[in-house]
């Protein structure tokens, strides 16, 4: 086989070629359109789902009904808003949609604690009663790795999450004794307990932002002996502990909206159903339109906002009104 007298002219010759230099343009142009695609879907799919309306209760519904049925269209919120469940996707466009799986699992952490305290005590008339078969297949359902691909996926654990839960609303609708709700002040009281934890634990993150000075005591030197130490959030994870911040305090204000109805005679006989609304007002004011493009984070004073503080000043609020609302639960 004869090789050409000059390779480099003959390469240069088919990049000047017409039609190839055509075809480079077509590449460059498809790519430029799979980007906008993207673009366009990540924003779509980067769309918080609004707050659902509150739960009309009516004469028929049994005690529990409500509260399960806004855990099952949480948990399917989950998986049905617009793009599907993104924590487990391995497509490229998961490189930049952070924000909405770091809001899938502030929803999902309280998913969990719900279920928990569904089958642990809200299911069981005592300690020693056994546990609910539905509430039992769901819960080991929701702990599944949140960020699972495949073998199984993610998505077809939680739908079996909530299937159980289906099945076990349908035996509560049924009336027969075969499945149970307490609403019983102590039980709302172990799941405002979480939910406590859960919320103190996400004003402290959102609070880092700007940095704090926190005081470390060693437990290998006498209590009185303490060590100050600088605690910041990244600034790229920011906008991780505001929209987990976010996600949950959506899930909760549904949970809530619900727990009122199937506890409302705990609720007047203690005197805590003001208490109760104030928590969920406060959630309320979390889910409001953001209309900078990003999480700002500037200092506590300074020129620039810090969403990561506003975030937690309402959150606090939460928090606070929780702890009335228990001291309340907690009376005779």
């Amino acid at each position: 086989m004869k090789m050409p007298e000059n390779l480099t002219d003959t390469v240069g010759d088919r990049l000047l070629d017409p039609s190839t230099s055509r075809m480079g343009r077509y590449f460059v142009y498809l790519l430029l359109v799979l980007l906008l695609v993207n673009v366009g879907l990540g924003w779509y799919w980067s769309r918080e789902p609004a707050v659902m309306p509150p739960l009309q209760p009516t004469t028929k519904m049994v005690v529990g009904e409500a509260t399960t049925n806004a855990l099952i269209s949480v948990a399917s919120t989950l998986l049905d808003k617009p793009g599907g469940y993104l924590s487990n996707d391995v497509l490229p466009h998961r490189l930049w949609l952070d924000n909405m799986p770091n809001w899938e699992y502030g929803v999902l952490v309280q998913v969990r604690d719900m279920i928990r305290v569904m089958r642990r005590d809200m299911s069981r008339s005592q300690s020693q009663s056994q546990e609910d078969l539905d509430l039992a297949k769901a819960e080991p359902r929701f702990n599944f790795d949140n960020s699972s691909w495949a073998m199984p996926a993610t998505e077809s654990e939680y739908r079996g999450g909530i299937r159980a839960l289906q099945s076990y609303l349908t035996r509560l609708q049924a009336g027969d004794g075969e499945a149970s709700f307490y609403a019983r002040a102590d039980n709302l009281n172990y799941w405002l307990g979480d939910v406590q934890k859960r919320l103190g634990s996400l004003s402290l993150k959102l609070s880092q932002s700007v940095g704090r000075d926190q005081l470390d005591i060693d437990a290998s030197q006498a209590a009185s002996i303490t060590q100050a130490m600088q605690v910041k959030t990244p600034w790229r994870k920011v906008d991780d502990v505001f929209f987990e911040a976010r996600g949950g305090s959506w899930a909760l204000i549904h949970l809530m909206r619900a727990a009122e109805v199937d506890f409302a005679e705990v609720l007047e006989k203690k005197n805590a159903r003001v208490s109760f609304n104030q928590v969920i007002r406060e959630l309320e004011s979390t889910q409001e339109t953001v209309w900078s493009p990003m999480i700002l984070n500037g200092s506590g004073f300074g020129m620039l906002a810090n969403h990561s503080l506003v975030m937690a000043n309402y959150i606090s609020r939460a928090n606070a009104a929780l702890l009335d609302l228990r001291q309340l639960l907690t009376q005779g």
